[in-house]
């Protein structure tokens, strides 16, 4: 029985240890923003409809939808804007871009894109899927990369 309870006790210091607790994060609604951070969106999306503007960690995330894609953009609160994802399918894609990855995966059906800018970069996620394998691409700079593949069962 003794041996069972210092077993016990081993086990549960172990977990302790192994918890890490991550920084807080602090979301507030934000309706209205600074003339900074109005002025660079509306000049960076300027046919954004829909907008829906959250305070997180003294930064200004923005939900809205342009050109038919989805987006997330991040501004400091001097209107510098730190990235945009925006989410959307194949009739996203460039012509040229769509048919580069039809030639490299041909087999392939495009299901979703990403276009994540970022810092001066400018990259494409698509996923692609046919009845074998889902496929995860990554365009940056000219180059299609595949970085994930799944085996379908």
């Amino acid at each position: 029985m003794l041996i069972a309870f210092i077993g016990a006790l081993q086990l549960s210091a172990q977990e302790k240890k192994a918890m890490t607790t991550l920084p807080s994060v602090t979301v507030t609604s934000a309706t209205l923003v600074n003339k900074e951070i109005d002025k660079a969106f509306k000049k960076a999306f300027p046919d954004a409809q829909l907008l829906d503007w959250v305070e997180v960690n003294k930064m200004y995330l923005v939900k809205f939808i342009e050109n038919d894609m989805r987006h997330r953009a991040l501004f400091t609160k001097k209107g510098s804007m730190k990235y945009d994802i925006s989410y959307g399918d194949k009739k996203n894609l460039s012509d040229d871009l769509y048919h580069r990855v039809l030639e490299n995966y041909n087999e392939y059906d495009i299901t979703k894109v990403a276009n994540v800018k970022e810092a001066g970069r400018n990259i494409w996620v698509i996923n692609l899927e046919n009845l074998k394998h889902l496929l995860l691409v990554r365009f940056e700079n000219g180059e299609l990369e595949e970085t994930y593949r799944l085996n379908k069962n």
